[in-house]
């Protein structure tokens, strides 16, 4: 069992996204990848450039629940890591959340708990 300051992190089951779900840096505006799997304490990023090692994020998506109305996300969260994805030019990224609204955790996991959901 892996023991440390970051194993709390990965007890939380994760969720596998399915389909994309883009990912907006709420600093620049602009979409800087994908969700690969998702939890109430990080997420894994499918990137098309290397984020900055050990920076801070503010980042915002959508989460589809059910066939309603998407619920938006904000998170601040801490880059832990990055490599090289399989596809070129694109970059694997885990991050941990460090800020997350009330709302923001309750949706992330209502769409981590929905039923059928594929988990790493």
């Amino acid at each position: 069992m892996t023991t440390g300051p970051h194993s709390e992190y990965r007890r939380a089951k994760r969720r596998r996204a399915t389909h994309d779900i883009a990912v907006i840096d709420n600093m620049t505006e602009q979409v800087v990848g994908k969700i690969g799997n998702l939890s109430e304490s990080g997420v894994l990023l499918i990137l098309g450039a290397p984020p900055c090692a050990d920076a801070l994020y503010q980042l915002r998506f959508d989460l589809p629940v059910g066939g309603g109305r998407p619920l938006e996300v904000e998170v601040g969260a801490h880059e832990l890591w990055q490599g090289d994805a399989a596809a070129p030019g694109q970059v694997w990224a885990g991050f941990r959340f460090i800020d997350v609204a009330a709302n923001s955790l309750e949706h992330i996991r209502q769409w981590v708990d929905q039923p059928g959901s594929d988990y790493v």
